[in-house]
């Protein structure tokens, strides 16, 4: 596996590639390794999705996880930019309950490219979030896409500077 480390405006980010697929995009810093062609074209369609320029990521992934986590994560990917639903909508789709969607949720071994940050609570509000600075960075995420939740005055948080 190949780890590449970015700044970002949600704090460093660090992708992970294996076997010619994104394996992996979490919070924080990691020992590098050999910056591969995948890595450099993910690190430029992030860049591009800060700046306001992508609405869509192109990119091979291989997600790991249950059947169950399958389907959300699928269900999740089908969630249009800008757009959020809520953990029952999502549980409705994949035939499964709600908490068992925010345990999918949690597990998402690919963050932001997965977007997990577009599920929300019945009532609209932000929930949990298990990257960054929590509930915080789901704000800014949601914000950055001028998605709409029941606490969309917090939406007007600033997005922290790329180191």
């Amino acid at each position: 596996m190949t780890s590449l480390t970015l700044p970002s405006p949600v704090g460093p980010l660090t992708l992970t590639e294996r076997d010619g697929a994104i394996v992996g995009l979490c919070w924080g810093g990691a020992a590098g390794g050999d910056e591969t062609p995948l890595l450099r074209e993910a690190r430029r369609q992030l860049d591009a999705y800060f700046a306001g320029r992508l609405r869509e990521f192109d990119l091979p992934l291989q997600l790991t996880g249950s059947r169950f986590c399958q389907k959300v994560w699928a269900a999740m990917r089908r969630i249009p930019y800008g757009e959020t639903r809520s953990y029952g909508e999502i549980a409705h789709e994949v035939d499964g309950a709600p908490r068992a969607v925010g345990g999918a949720c949690g597990k998402n071994p690919i963050a932001i490219i997965v977007p997990c940050h577009r599920i929300l609570a019945a009532d609209r509000q932000i929930g949990g979030y298990s990257g960054g600075e929590g509930p915080a960075t789901k704000r800014r995420l949601l914000a950055l896409e001028g998605a709409a939740c029941a606490d969309a005055a917090s939406l007007r948080l600033p997005l922290a500077k790329a180191s």
